[in-house]
């Protein structure tokens, strides 16, 4: 398996980037491994792109994109007050997705 990861944050301070980037690769290494290891992906190529912004109401919104050997899951969310939330909450529908299969 080959994975490319691109983090992307518009309009937030370098302490909430760094906890975007943790939670990032938290749920990626930690929380979706044992999904992840369900399948045969030693040949397939994964990009997840992950942007988080913070929005005019001082709230985040973030998008997920996830392509694997060209099925793709997509995530979006807006208005969070809690940037963990927000990013756990990502990571679970994409889980969520995985366990169906």
């Amino acid at each position: 398996m080959t994975l490319e990861k691109k983090i992307q944050v518009v309009g937030l301070t370098e302490i909430q980037k760094e906890i975007v980037e943790q939670l990032f690769y938290y749920n990626l290494e930690k929380k979706m491994s044992s999904y992840i290891n369900k399948f045969d992906w030693k040949d397939q190529e994964w990009e997840i792109w992950l942007t988080v912004e913070q929005n005019k109401k001082w709230l985040f919104n973030a998008k997920m994109q996830i392509d694997i050997d060209g099925r793709d899951y997509r995530y979006e969310r807006e208005d969070y007050i809690n940037i963990n939330d927000l990013i756990n909450h990502l990571f679970d529908h994409f889980k969520e997705a995985l366990s169906k299969k």
